[in-house]
Order: C-alpha cells, then structure tokens, then sequence
C-alpha cells in the first residue's frame, strides 16, 4: 500500500516598514518534557505537512510607502501566512500533550535525556562566548575564534590576533539569502548539497518543522532540483508517496543519500523526495525545507540533518545558531556548532525548551511600556519558518487592552488589531523571566489605508481551531534577537541582542 503524506512548506513574510516601540504574564505552565507517545500513522504511510506560506502574488499596493516611511498594510498576505500556521500546527495540541510524537529514544537515541550530559556546555562562570565542545576532537578555542579582536579571553585560551572567521572543524556557516520583493522580507534560504557528486539546492530553514524535503526528477517543477540518476549514492527507500497541502498536490517518495552544508557531511540522511507538484509551489528561488525541530515530530521518523550531525559526535557543540536580516538580501546565515559573535551586540540569555518537540519556551509576558496584564499559561514555539506573532486570543485582547487607542480590526478578521500610528510605545516579550523587546519597525505591519491615522499590529490572535495554551514566535522576533538552539543543558535557546538593532 503506497504512503501518503502532506506537506506544509512555508516561506517568510516579514514586514520591514513602519514604526512602534505594559506586561501580559502568562506563567505556570506544567512542563512537557520527553513525549512518551508513539507517533499513530498507518504502517505504510507518514504525515509531512508542508504548506507554502505567503503565496499570494505580491502587488504594487502591497509596498506604497506614507509619511514616516508606514507602508500600507498588506492583507492577502498575512492572511495567507495565517492559513498556514493553522494547517502546519494543526497536531500541535497533540504533540504537546504527548501524542502524536515519536520517542526520542527511536528516532535519535544519541540525544536521550541520560546521555546529554557529555553536550554540556561551559559552565556559567566562563564568558558567554566561548562554548566548551563535546566532542573532544575539536578544540576548545573554535568558539574565540568568533570574538571579535580586542575582546577578552579566558586565560587558557591565545587572545585572538586575526579576524574573525569560521574555519575551523566541528563548525559550517550556511549563508542565507533574504528574498526581499518590494520593502518586504519574503523569504530566508541558503544552500544544501545532496548526492555524489554533490548537487546543491536551496532549502527555506525551519525550526518549527523537523523534515527535509526537496523536489526529484520533478517535471512539473519550475525551481532547481535534485537529480537522483547524477547520484551514485541515492537511495530509493521504494515507497511512494501520494502528497496534498492547501489546494495542490505533490508525489514524492523517501528516499536516502549524502547531505552536506558546508563540510559537514551525513552519509545516509533520510529525507522527501517529491517528483511532481503544482503549480503554486513554483515561482520562488528555494526548491526545498530544511526542518530543524526535534525529530519527535517528524513524519518520517528519523532524525533530522542536524541530529545527524550530534549523533556521528561531527560539531563542535550541539549548537546552531540563526541571524536574520532586515530588509538585505545578503549577510543572514545559519550557524551550525558554532555562534557568531559578528551578529550580535550583547551577551546569551539562555531560556530553557519545556517540549522537545517544537523549540517550545514558556512565554511569561507581553509588554507595553511598564504595564503588566493578568496572567495566562502559554507555551510559545520560536520558529523561524513563520513571519509574524501569534498567541491564544484572550492573550491578545488583553495585550491590544493595554495600547491606548487600539481596537479589534473586524474589517480583516477576528485575529487583527489596529493602534494609532502616530502611537509611542514598547513592546516586549518575556522568556524564561527575561524581557525581549521588539524592535518597532517590525510590529508595525502597515497603515489600514493611504491616509489612516491607524496601523495593524504584527501580534495576530489565534482562536478557534488553534491549541488555547500555543503562541508561535516568528521572523518578527527574531530579526531583533540573534538565536541559538542548544540540544545540551536540557535543551535550551539562547537569545541576544542583534546586530540588525545597531
């Protein structure tokens, strides 16, 4: 009997127009830890949501800029991307209470809770910076090799006398395009190799998902894809695949070969072969995801490139850390093992993951100013495959409560809040008892109309049909705080300031 699955393959939107800059406490969550529950597919088949965000075509109307440089507010847009989150976190319910999630112990036993201590990073006394590997092959002093010159450095370790590079082994940087199509941040996108000889391809990075997935032998395919008879390596798993998402549908089939990004190198990594779609997954620079969420969640149940990687002992850290820009196509990068002082301006603010299933955190606080609104229990996925903010309604009612002049936007929706423009104000969010502000050009996603003195808010309302304890914390966040996932330490994710604040 064939597989079937589906695929959700998003891409991002963010919005880099506009201006803006109270607390909602939402502690007391009960902690999800290891998911116990086996993953309930058929014996034949597995579920791969990948759906294309954001994949209205863009218009001229979409990137009119006002006074004050407030573009106007593009609706076809976020309400694409909404549709999407709802179809790519429809299990979340499940897979947070336990169910439907592989144990880790099947999928990567590598990273089961008793083993984690030998990925301990270095303890808190040493500088944030400067990350103690696992693997004792790689040495110490990679991660100073990041430092900026001048900085200080631990007395064990040579002060640094050269730039800044990465080079060394247990390390790759996977530089990203920042797709940007009139004022807006589309999507971020870097390079993958699959094969021997190795073919690369572009793949959207993911952290709310946990699979990879590129187009094979696709005729119906406009983007750049992976031949399988080029590859002396290539394994066909010799299942096929029937695929839906949103209104199309995709065949694909799981299949097996080498993946490399930069050096680093999975001889047999698992990933979907899809060898025909529709049309509406054409017409972007990227032919592919790369998830990076545990593989507790995956639909394949195998571990994801990166868990590959900690696996075969091939970092320098169980790290990977992300750095988005803003409205620049060039200098976005995925970290892999490795942190990049280059990007940020501050030290780590570590934040402990409650499911390792999402990179799940528990969302404390929504701010306005120095205003704190009743508490709620939220857990908040941070994933860079998705634009914007969205949290449980009552969550952002109470939020939009505290800005002066803000209203429900019945004209979009029950998700959308508009604020005055002209309106000043800072907005936070809390992680783990740590405030995070957001950075005011990305909250504001635009004017309500060419001559409206109001402005739709980027914190959008999930209701109905979505978990009533589930926030997801896009690209929005994100370009304002450089991320690192840490598999060491319980699993944690460290957050600090970026350079795209300078």
């Amino acid at each position: 009997m064939p597989y079937s699955f589906r695929i959700l393959f998003t891409l991002g939107l963010v919005y880099t127009t506009g201006r803006v800059c109270t607390a909602l406490v939402i502690p007391n969550r009960p902690p999800y830890l290891h998911p116990a529950a086996n993953l309930q597919n058929d014996a034949n088949s597995f579920i791969l949501p990948i759906r294309r965000r954001a994949s209205r075509p863009m218009t001229k109307n979409s990137t009119v800029f006002l006074n004050n440089d407030i573009a106007l507010f593009n609706f076809a847009h976020a309400k694409s991307e909404l549709d999407t989150i709802l179809t790519k976190y429809q299990r979340a319910s499940k897979i947070l209470e336990g169910s439907h999630v592989v144990p880790p112990s099947a999928s990567t036993p590598d990273l089961a809770a008793d083993e984690q201590e030998q990925y301990a990073l270095a303890p808190s006394s040493r500088p944030s910076w400067s990350v103690e590997p696992y693997n004792s092959n790689v040495k110490p002093s990679v991660f100073v090799a990041l430092e900026p010159i001048g900085n200080a450095t631990t007395a064990d370790e040579p002060p640094l006398t050269v730039p800044p590079i990465i080079v060394t082994s247990g390390t790759a940087k996977m530089a990203m395009q920042d797709m940007v199509n009139e004022g807006l941040d589309v999507l971020y996108y870097g390079p993958i190799q699959i094969g021997t000889p190795p073919q690369e391809l572009t793949v959207d990075v993911d952290t709310g998902s946990a699979d990879l997935w590129v187009p094979v032998d696709c005729a119906t395919c406009s983007n750049k894809q992976f031949n399988k008879k080029s590859s002396t390596s290539y394994k066909d798993k010799g299942t096929k695949f029937d695929v839906s998402y949103g209104s199309g549908e995709v065949s694909a089939t799981l299949a097996e070969d080498v993946v490399s990004i930069q050096g680093l190198t999975v001889q047999k990594q698992a990933f979907g072969a899809v060898t025909s779609e529709s049309d509406d997954f054409n017409g972007y620079p990227n032919s592919g995801l790369l998830g990076l969420a545990f593989s507790s969640i995956s639909a394949s149940n195998k571990p994801t490139f990166f868990e590959s990687l900690i696996r075969e002992k091939q970092l320098a850290a169980p790290i990977f850390s992300v750095h988005m820009t803003r409205g620049q196509e060039t200098g976005s990068e995925v970290c892999f093992g490795c942190v990049n002082h280059e990007k940020t301006t501050g030290p780590i603010s570590w934040v402990p993951v409650i499911s390792k299933t999402y990179w799940s955190v528990t969302l404390d606080s929504l701010s306005v100013n120095d205003t704190t609104a009743p508490s709620t229990s939220v857990i908040a996925a941070i994933d860079t495959g998705t634009t914007l903010i969205y949290v449980p309604d009552i969550v952002a009612k109470r939020f939009y409560d505290m800005i002066p002049g803000a209203r429900p936007a019945t004209e979009y929706g029950p998700e959308f809040f508009t604020y005055p423009c002209d309106a000043n104000f800072l907005v936070s969010i809390a992680f783990g008892g740590i405030n995070f502000p957001l950075n005011i050009v990305d909250f504001n996603m635009g004017r309500t109309t060419i001559n409206s003195p109001n402005c739709v808010g980027g914190i959008l309302a999930l209701g109905e049909g979505f978990p009533s304890n589930l926030a997801i914390i896009g690209d929005e966040f994100l370009k304002s705080w450089y991320s690192t996932f840490d598999y060491s330490n319980g699993a944690r994710i460290g957050f600090s300031p970026s350079v795209n604040n300078n």
